[in-house]
């Protein structure tokens, strides 16, 4: 008998897994620096040492008993851990651990040993009822992700941290996140669903510059731990987890296809309501390029809830896209756009396909777009500054909550969707149309 088994992931969920076996990797690993000061990764390392149910070691001639959350090491040991080639170091370490409730320690056998525990271990990881000796490369823990956002903000991040805030913030097959079903991706749940960010905002997340970011990424890919997908202008960046599947699930990881990433992208679309003000107004520039023309596009059916301007404009956004992932027939000016309704937008949301043809008959791509009006609380109106013309403006409503990141947040910029300037369109509706579609209005384009 054959299944098929589906994997997800919930995105709220409050903790995540955190296998054993992969910290200790990353103890083994030199080449990712561990200086810093946000304490994740350190914290992480005595979290993945702490005993999961009661158990008892011997150390120095003594026997001790040790509960669930704790554990007892020699001084030498903990420092190989943290990387300190001096004593005082790792203690004070612990000590701001402690300091932050996160742990408390006490130093026995004339400071040569160290027992620590966790301070909300029980409340993130049940306890067995019966007794079982703790392995230490096999099994995982939970880690509230609430934690990781405290430490994150003490101070700057290390590589080692950086990378283990990517891991605990990755999201795998969310039907409520963008491209999530492509790979593991990173998403810092701020509501908006969509994993794209930028240099800028990981940068103030991070307490680094933007070229100190961009430096560690690629130096993190080059490292085949994370497959960078980066858009031009002001889209952002998306981070794909490498080795994510094979350590979590025990399967084998997908590769990540940059062309098929670009084509789920959703795209926030906003096109202003025409006024005779905005008609007599000088035109604003055009953010699309002006490679993809009228002519080259070709409805074959009129679609009576979206106006044909409106289309062409989204065909144009879509090419700009498609070229930027490496479609050369997008650049090219023979190229012809072909577009068919595949559904009636009276039952459904409209969905038409695409046909980019070759004129030299080299490559022949189909397409859907699906295009979905956005409810009439989520349109934004045009934001108007002194002695400036109007933008559209996209909204981002997820505002960080201040008791789960701090007063960091307050600092951090929201991550917004790619933001898209269209010009005032001329009434081109059929005489079909809705009345709420011929004003023009907030589409929502799926390439």
């Amino acid at each position: 008998m054959e299944y098929q088994l589906e994997i997800k992931q919930i995105v709220d969920f409050p903790r995540c897994r955190i296998y054993r076996n992969f910290i200790q990797t990353l103890l083994n690993d030199r080449s990712i620096r561990t200086t810093g000061g946000s304490f994740l990764f350190w914290y992480l390392v005595l979290c993945s040492y702490a005993n999961y149910s009661t158990s008892i070691r011997r150390m120095e001639q003594l026997t001790y008993t040790l509960s669930p959350g704790e554990w007892i090491c020699s001084i030498s040991e903990l420092q190989n851990w943290f990387r300190c080639r001096f004593q005082h170091q790792a203690i004070s370490i612990l000590k701001h651990l402690q300091e932050e409730s996160c742990i408390t320690y006490s130093l026995l056998e004339k400071n040569r040993l160290v027992k620590f525990r966790i301070t909300d271990w029980q409340d993130d990881n049940t306890a067995l009822k019966y007794n079982y000796p703790c392995k230490k490369d096999t099994g995982f823990f939970f880690f509230p992700i609430g934690k990781a956002h405290k430490l994150i903000q003490a101070g700057k991040c290390s590589e080692m941290d950086i990378l283990l805030d990517l891991w605990i913030h990755a999201v795998y097959n969310d039907p409520s996140v963008l491209c999530s079903d492509t790979g593991p991706v990173v998403y810092y749940r701020n509501n908006t669903g969509s994993p794209l960010t930028s240099f800028q905002t990981l940068g103030e997340r991070w307490g680094h510059s933007k070229p100190t970011v961009s430096r560690l990424l690629k130096k993190l890919e080059k490292m085949n731990l994370i497959t960078l997908v980066s858009f031009r202008g002001n889209h952002g960046s998306m981070i794909y987890l490498n080795n994510y599947l094979s350590i979590m699930f025990n399967i084998s990881d997908v590769l990540i296809d940059k062309e098929e990433i670009a084509m789920k992208m959703k795209l926030p679309i906003y096109i202003p309501k025409e006024t005779p003000e905005e008609e007599t107004a000088e035109p604003e520039t055009v953010c699309v390029p002006e490679t993809v023309t009228d002519a080259q596009i070709t409805v074959s059916n009129p679609i009576p809830c979206v106006p044909i301007s409106h289309i062409r404009y989204m065909v144009k956004k879509v090419a700009k896209l498609l070229d930027t992932q490496g479609i050369s027939c997008c650049h090219c000016p023979r190229t012809r756009y072909i577009l068919s309704p595949l559904s009636d937008c009276k039952d459904s949301i409209p969905v038409i396909g695409l046909n980019i043809i070759c004129p030299f008959g080299a490559a022949n791509y189909r397409f859907e777009l699906t295009i979905e009006p956005r409810p009439e609380s989520a349109k934004l109106e045009p934001e108007k500054k002194g002695g400036q013309q109007s933008r559209t403006v996209l909204a981002n409503p997820a505002l960080p909550k201040e008791g789960r990141i701090g007063q960091r947040a307050k600092r951090m910029h929201r991550m917004e969707p790619p933001e898209i300037l269209l010009p005032d369109l001329p009434p081109q509706i059929p005489d079909n149309a809705k009345a709420g579609s011929q004003e023009g209005g907030d589409l929502y384009a799926e390439a």
